[in-house]
């Protein structure tokens, strides 16, 4: 299995997994048109979703269809699950051209060797547990919900979150807000990124400020320069045991197509995968 650090960068997971109000339906919901009515109309309220008469008609079809997709997918035997979240009446179409786009030139990322350190931190590391979860070592803060945008920046900043914790034994949430405002050598703010730019930009700057001094708005805004306030290394390309070795010592970044309509649903894990392919959270 080919692995590659970074891949089109389209949303981030935090964007599905942070939906933790999903809806929860059952078999019953589903035995009439006038039960899944009943179970859209309760989606709507849960989610605060306001359509008018023509168009909930219209989102209904899309609801009902998605409904389907969830329910036949989770009786299937796959390792995990998905539920009805606030994207439940829009098409995959629309969900993957309003969360999962971006205008900027990923190209060079499937170019070549991507610039960074000549060494690669780990190399030297013998062996790597089989299974490793940084959330329940309290390395990883809450998820956040990105919104539309900015996937380049919650990926960056999370790993950072986690390295500064594995450091400092001290959790802190950080700013995302900062690299939207203020990287924008190669990346475009809410237009897309990359992480490799963003996490030079944090070691070029000496550090990111917190989220409670910066907060995300996830929107365009000027930059406020009294909120500014060693850590990037590239794992080598198409090398699964290089990857093993990072994540058995701190969170890694990466990005990865989240186009497909399982991530649209996507609720969680349910079941490990075999120790060979080891989970980087």
């Amino acid at each position: 299995m080919a692995m590659q650090k970074l891949l089109w960068v389209v949303l981030s997971l935090s964007l599905l997994l942070g939906v933790a109000n999903s809806f929860d339906f059952h078999e019953k919901d589903l035995a009439s048109e006038e039960s899944l009515w009943d179970l859209y109309e309760r989606w709507r309220s849960h989610h605060t979703v306001s359509r008018s008469l023509g168009e909930k008609h219209k989102r209904f079809n899309v609801f009902k269809a998605n409904v389907m997709h969830v329910h036949n997918t989770n009786k299937m035997d796959k390792p995990y699950k998905l539920k009805l979240n606030k994207f439940a009446d829009i098409t995959n179409h629309e969900f993957r051209s309003t969360y999962a786009g971006s205008k900027v030139n990923h190209h060079r990322m499937f170019q070549g060797t991507p610039h960074g350190n000549d060494t690669f931190m780990y190399e030297n590391v013998g062996s790597v547990p089989a299974l490793v979860d940084w959330r329940k070592k309290g390395v990883v803060t809450d998820v956040k919900d990105q919104g539309k945008c900015s996937c380049w920046a919650f990926s960056t900043v999370v790993v950072v979150e986690g390295i500064n914790q594995i450091k400092t034994n001290k959790l802190v949430t950080l700013s995302e807000q900062e690299l939207v405002h203020y990287d924008k050598e190669e990346n475009q703010g809410y237009n897309g990124g990359l992480m490799e730019s963003a996490f030079e930009f944090i070691k070029q700057k000496g550090g990111i400020t917190t989220e409670s001094n910066y907060p995300y708005t996830a929107q365009e805004g000027t930059c406020d320069k009294s909120k500014l306030c060693q850590l990037m290394d590239m794992i080598p390309a198409n090398d699964e045991d290089a990857l093993l070795k990072v994540v058995a010592n701190q969170p890694d970044s990466v990005a990865i197509d989240v186009g497909g309509s399982d991530f649209q649903f996507y609720s969680k894990e349910q079941r490990c995968r075999p120790p060979l392919e080891m989970q980087s959270y």
